[in-house]
């Protein structure tokens, strides 16, 4: 019986060796096809988790500790933060009253300038270009007259005929070359 013992404890160690060696088989082949990229998996985690703790520390030294032991800075830098938004608020709305009037003057005189030229319709006067035509002739008769040039050459001679296929041989249209290029 002991012999029947000792056998039993043979083949259990044999198994469990088995299972060890099926698993180290196992982990060998995925190691040797994605090992590369487990690798790059493996730095890219420990990247990540120096990031985070480095940004988790930074906030516990500079950020809600301080805040919430001081709360004489806070109050400060609320009333700060709340003098800047109105003094921004007061620009706004000075340009804000700036562009309104400019809007009025360019309305006033656009309603100037309707009304004299209903004025100028009652007279019998014409309607277009009559102040422009009056505010050239101002202009012309402050300026000196320019005399027109009488010496002016024609472009072309009087014969010219762009269909005659006369002319300068520059522009002559020549059919391409047919076969293949030749290329080098």
């Amino acid at each position: 019986m002991e012999a029947d013992e000792d056998g039993s404890d043979i083949r259990a160690s044999t198994l469990k060796n088995q299972d060890l060696i099926t698993l180290q088989s196992n982990v060998s082949v995925l190691l040797a096809e994605y090992g590369w990229y487990l690798l790059f998996v493996c730095i890219g985690v420990y990247v990540a988790l120096q990031h985070l703790y480095k940004k988790r520390t930074q906030q516990e030294h500079s950020g809600s500790p301080g805040a919430v032991s001081d709360p004489v800075s806070v109050v400060r830098r609320q009333e700060a933060m709340e003098a800047a938004r109105k003094r921004m608020q007061e620009e706004q709305d000075a340009k804000a009253a700036l562009f309104l009037e400019k809007q009025r003057e360019v309305e006033e005189e656009r309603r100037k300038q309707k009304i004299e030229k209903w004025e100028n319709m009652k007279d019998g006067k014409s309607s277009k270009g009559n102040s422009k035509f009056t505010e050239n002739s101002e202009e012309a008769s402050t300026s000196t007259v320019l005399k027109p040039k009488s010496d002016k050459k024609p472009l072309r001679s009087s014969g010219y005929n762009p269909l005659s296929g006369e002319g300068g041989s520059t522009c002559a249209w020549r059919p391409g070359r047919r076969g293949p290029s030749s290329g080098g």
